[in-house]
C-alpha cells in the first residue's frame, strides 16, 4: 500500500515507519544527509517558511528547532503547511518523476527530425541543462547526445533495411536526422558493420530515364522514373552528376542517352530560364513525411519572392523546426521545380545552396528582374 497519499494511513504502516525511523533523531539524521529511501516514510515541516519536504529536499537546510515530522501529506497540510515547491512532497516520488522526465525527452528525441540539442530539450522540460544532463545519465547510464546519436544510426539501419522506404543511401542518411552524409559515414562501418551501399544491395531498382545537357547556368542532369521527375541536378562536371544519380539510385537501372527524353530536357531547361513559367510534368518526389512537406510548401512560394527559413518552418506548421528546415532543403534533389533556392537567411543574405551560392543568386536574380519587368 502507498501510505504517501491515504488519510487512512494510521496504525500499522505507522509503526512499521516507526521500525526503522523509530525517534526525531533518527528522521532528522535522513534529513540532514537527505536520504531519498525515507522519502514517502515521512514528511517534515518547517515552521518559519510554512512548507512541508520530503527527507530528500535539496532546500537549504532549516534550524532542528524549527522542525517537525508528520506521518503522511495529509497531516502536515492539516497543521497548517502547504506543500514545497522545490521537491513537490504530495506529488509521485522523486525517482518517479526523474522516468518520467527521461521517458518524455527519449519521445522528443525519437519524435525530432534533427537532434535536438540539449538547450532545447532542457528548456522544454523546465530545468537547467545541466540538471537535465545529470538526470538523464543518472536514469540511462548515457548522455542525451549519445541517445540520440544511437537513435539515428538505428534509424539509417532501418531505412537502408527497407527498400522501399528510401530510394539511396544519402536519403536513408538524411531521413535519419543527420545533417550531412559525411557525419554518418565516419562512423558507418562501425554502425553498420559494412558500407551503407553493401548492406543495401540485393534489392531490385526501377528503371530511370535520365540525360545531361547544356543550360546557362551550367551541366544539368534530369532523371524521371515512370511516375515523374525524380532528379534534377546542376553542376559543371556532367560526370559528377552522373555519378551524383547513381549515387542516389544504386540499385536502380539507369537507361541514359534516350531521343525521346529529349523534349522533357528542353521542358526542364526552359524552366531553369523562365522559372515564373512552372513546370507542368509529374514530380517523383522522396522523402521523409516533414521532407515532403517543406517540398510542398516550397512549390508555394511563386516566383520573386524570397522566404527565410524561419518563414518557411512557420508555413509548414513547424516553428521550432527552423534546422529541419533547413536540413529538408539540403536534402532536396530537384532544382528549381522544388525551389529552395527562395529560401535566405532571416536578414535576407544569400545562405548555401546544393548546386552552390553562384547559381543560386543567379536564379533569384533573373526572377527578381523578370518580376520587376512585368
Amino acid at each position: 500500500m502507498d501510505t504517501t497519499f491515504d488519510p487512512t494511513f494510521k496504525n500499522g504502516g505507522q509503526r512499521a515507519e516507526e521500525t526503522a525511523y523509530g525517534s526525531d533523531d533518527a528522521r532528522w539524521a535522513a534529513v540532514q544527509r537527505r536520504d531519498p529511501t525515507a522519502d514517502g516514510r515521512f514528511f517534515y515541516s518547517v515552521r518559519t517558511t510554512g512548507v512541508y519536504c520530503r527527507p530528500s529536499c535539496g532546500a537549504r537546510p532549516a534550524l532542528r528547532a524549527n522542525v517537525a515530522f508528520h506521518t503522511s501529506t495529509l497531516e502536515a497540510e492539516r497543521a497548517g503547511f502547504r506543500p514545497c515547491l522545490r521537491c513537490k512532497p504530495d506529488g509521485p516520488p522523486l525517482a518517479e518523476r526523474h522516468a518520467a522526465l527521461v521517458a518524455e525527452v527519449c519521445r522528443q528525441i525519437d519524435a525530432a527530425e534533427e537532434e535536438p540539442d540539449l538547450a532545447t530539450l532542457a528548456a522544454a522540460s523546465g530545468i537547467s541543462r545541466f540538471h537535465l544532463h545529470r538526470i538523464f545519465k543518472a536514469q540511462t547510464g548515457i548522455t542525451p547526445k549519445a541517445y540520440a546519436a544511437a537513435r539515428r544510426k538505428q534509424r539509417v539501419h532501418d531505412n537502408l533495411a527497407g527498400l522501399a522506404q528510401q530510394p539511396s543511401v544519402t536519403e536513408a542518411v538524411y531521413a535519419a536526422g543527420y545533417n550531412s552524409s559525411g557525419r554518418f559515414y565516419a562512423t558507418s562501418r562501425a554502425s553498420l558493420g559494412m558500407t551503407p551501399t553493401a548492406f543495401r544491395r540485393g534489392g531490385s531498382g526501377a528503371t530511370i530515364r535520365f540525360a545531361i545537357a547544356q543550360c546557362s547556368l551550367g551541366a544539368i542532369l534530369v532523371a524521371s522514373t515512370d511516375v515523374g521527375i525524380c532528379a534534377i541536378l546542376m553542376g559543371d562536371d556532367p560526370g559528377a552528376l552522373a555519378r551524383d544519380l547513381q549515387d542516389r539510385f544504386p540499385n536502380a537501372e539507369l537507361v541514359g542517352a534516350e531521343p525521346d527524353y529529349e523534349a522533357v530536357v528542353a521542358q526542364v531547361i526552359g524552366l531553369v530560364e523562365a522559372p515564373e513559367t512552372g513546370l507542368d510534368l509529374p514530380l517523383d518526389v522522396r522523402g521523409t513525411a516533414f521532407q515532403q512537406r517543406v517540398w510542398q510548401a516550397l512549390r508555394t512560394i511563386p516566383a520573386g519572392r524570397k522566404v527565410s527559413y524561419t518563414e518557411l518552418a512557420a508555413m509548414v506548421g513547424a516553428p521550432k523546426s527552423v534546422r529541419a528546415v533547413a536540413g529538408a532543403c539540403a536534402a532536396n534533389a530537384i532544382a528549381v521545380a522544388i525551389p529552395c533556392h527562395r529560401v535566405v537567411r532571416n536578414d535576407g543574405t544569400i545562405s548555401g545552396y546544393r548546386w552552390g551560392v553562384e547559381r543560386k543568386e543567379a536564379l533569384l536574380q533573373r526572377e527578381t528582374a523578370r518580376e520587376g519587368g512585368k
